[in-house]
């Protein structure tokens, strides 16, 4: 019954973290009707997906004890293997997002009207945090020793992603307008764009 339980919270708090972090990406489309308030509204819907976050990952964890038995699908007999592979992606995860978070600085928190474009990891991919945060849930998974959770984590970032890139990055349009365009057609989203020599002598 508790695995259960344990699983239904990891899925409904993954959805209901992916509808508020959304929201929290627009608040420029949703000034238009809420007025400023939609500022202040990003910033709590932010906080409150930021609490989410560390449920699913209470949820992953807690997967080790009560894991649904038809689900229980052990990557090795050693659990150290996944947990080996969970640091790498840890680690390298975490230097990536901790580089955007002191980049965007307040932004990552707090979004407001008057946030310029960002300097450092930024000029060379638009979505650090993303590209840094969502794989440690795969990474978590992977420490747990199962292939079940790896395989929802894997969905999760896979689906959501894109999904979260295509609402941010229109809200950030509607923000910088032309600037931002720009910005997007010479940097990539997730990894940098590879500029071709002939572009270059150009």
């Amino acid at each position: 019954m508790i695995e259960w339980i344990n699983f239904i919270s990891l899925i409904l708090s993954i959805l209901l973290f992916c509808y508020l972090y959304t929201l929290s990406l627009q608040p420029k489309k949703r000034s238009e009707t809420r007025g400023e308030r939609a500022w202040k509204e990003a910033a709590v819907h932010r906080s409150i997906a930021g609490i989410l976050e560390f449920v699913i990952l209470l949820n992953t964890i807690l997967w080790i004890w009560f894991p649904v038995p038809q689900f229980d699908w052990k990557i090795h007999s050693n659990m150290f293997v996944g947990i080996i592979i969970g640091i790498i992606i840890t680690v390298l995860g975490s230097i990536i997002m901790v580089k955007g978070m002191i980049d965007a600085g307040s932004e990552t928190a707090k979004p407001s009207e008057d946030t310029e474009l960002y300097e450092g990891i930024y000029k060379y991919i638009r979505h650090p945090q993303s590209l840094g945060e969502f794989p440690i849930f795969i990474a978590v998974a992977f420490m747990v020793n199962s292939w079940f959770l790896v395989i929802i984590m894997f969905l999760f970032n896979v689906i959501y992603v894109p999904i979260m890139v295509y609402y941010e990055e229109k809200d950030l349009i509607r923000r910088f307008g032309n600037d931002y365009e720009e910005y997007r057609e010479k940097t990539g989203a997730l990894f940098p764009k590879v500029r071709s020599k002939k572009k270059k002598k150009a």
